[in-house]
């Protein structure tokens, strides 16, 4: 078959994009307008992009992207996505630094953390810990829409008890079903050997069109990906960036003006040597409170 044109391409996208809009409304919207919130209605019938993402994820078939739709929607509406804000997570997940965003790798993409070693598996907690992850990806779509993040697993000093795969599955899926296009590549680094199984089931759920994505480097490997100034210490890295709470890190996103992120000046290098001790001392009180309320961590 041969390929369109440009011009052609174009056009059969905005016919796909209206089939798309147009059977949503005929067919999941009628009778069954509460299941979704009307906000993320209106955006659908607006945002060209959104449609365009949950299209392209899944090769321009209409019934797919439908079906990935659906389930979006009703995620992001008993999750309360619209309305995540600091507020209604409880504070001691910000303290933990389990979870936050800060740096990029060669590519420019937004780097996206999870530190393994800081997670028990709690039931009581899972729903608030997959509240504060959306927190986090709906954050950066607000303030970087359209551009692609790469997910960090740390599994440093990590082991058996830290993973809980029902967690992982709904951070797959928060890039397979709820941010279509959203994931440049997911990294996991200085996996422990142990952990193998665990992780061929994690490439099961990936899927074939995600698993390209799925890297997995050792402390060496890891700087293909991510260049020194943004790894940590532990990795090989000379970033001197210590997570503390509050602030939230990187406040002011922007997108990255040189092939390894934004450019630091020295000022701004000294300031942040500057913060190390105070930063280290309030890390140090906030994981003596922390890990007497989780003995390890929590996600």
């Amino acid at each position: 078959m041969a390929e369109l044109d440009p011009q052609e391409a174009g056009q059969d996208l905005e016919r796909k994009i209206e089939e798309t809009r147009q059977r949503f409304k005929n067919e999941l919207l009628q009778d069954s307008s509460d299941k979704y919130d009307s906000r993320d209605v209106e955006r659908l019938q607006t945002d060209d992009a959104l449609v365009e993402g949950y299209l392209t994820w899944r090769l321009y078939v209409v019934d797919d992207a439908l079906k990935m739709i659906d389930e979006s929607l009703q995620w992001r509406k008993e999750f309360g996505v619209n309305d995540l804000n600091e507020s209604v997570i409880p504070r001691w997940m910000f303290e933990t630094g389990a979870v936050y965003l800060h740096g990029y790798d060669k590519e420019g993409n937004k780097l996206f953390w999870f530190k393994v070693k800081l997670h028990v598996k709690d039931a009581k907690t899972t729903m608030d810990k997959k509240k504060y992850v959306a927190f986090w990806l709906e954050r950066y779509a607000k303030k970087e829409p359209g551009m692609p993040l790469t997910v960090v697993f740390d599994m440093a000093d990590s082991g058996l008890s830290n993973i809980d795969m029902d967690f992982v599955k709904y951070v797959i899926n928060c890039f397979k079903v709820y941010y279509p296009k959203f994931l440049s590549k997911m990294i996991i680094v200085d996996m422990p050997w142990i952990m193998n199984a665990a992780w061929k089931i994690v490439k099961s759920w990936l899927g074939p069109e995600a698993i390209s994505k799925l890297k997995f480097a050792s402390r060496s490997e890891v700087q293909t990906f991510i260049g020194p100034e943004y790894l940590p210490p532990h990795m090989g890295g000379t970033d001197p960036f210590k997570y503390s709470y509050p602030p939230l890190p990187d406040d002011e996103f922007q997108t990255p003006i040189c092939d390894n992120g934004p450019i630091v000046s020295e000022d701004d290098a000294e300031s942040k040597e500057g913060e190390l001790e105070s930063r280290e001392t309030l890390e140090a009180s906030f994981n003596s409170e922390i890990v007497t309320k989780t003995k390890k961590g929590w996600w």
